[in-house]
């Protein structure tokens, strides 16, 4: 079975430009996926905060593919990417 592994960012730029826009994911993934695909917050992802005026924050890491600007729409469409690999 293909594990999916779901890093959300919750560091200050990710959450001020919309993870809490993500929280729908911790309760939608493990309906729709069961033990396929597990989602946790990271303190930071470190990708914003060397070009953060150029940031396409919220962050989400998807196994090793990041997904920004991330959307649950986003997220869930990179998950189906993931599980067909």
């Amino acid at each position: 079975m293909k594990k999916v592994e779901v890093k959300v960012c919750l560091g200050t730029t990710c959450f001020v430009l919309g993870t809490s826009n993500l929280q729908k994911l911790s309760e939608l993934i493990p309906q729709k996926y069961g033990d396929e695909v597990t989602v946790s917050g990271s303190p930071c992802l470190g990708v914003c905060s060397t070009k953060w005026e150029s940031s396409k924050a919220p962050y989400v890491k998807v196994n090793n593919e990041l997904v920004q600007e991330a959307t649950v729409e986003k997220v869930i469409e990179e998950i189906e990417k993931q599980l067909a690999k």
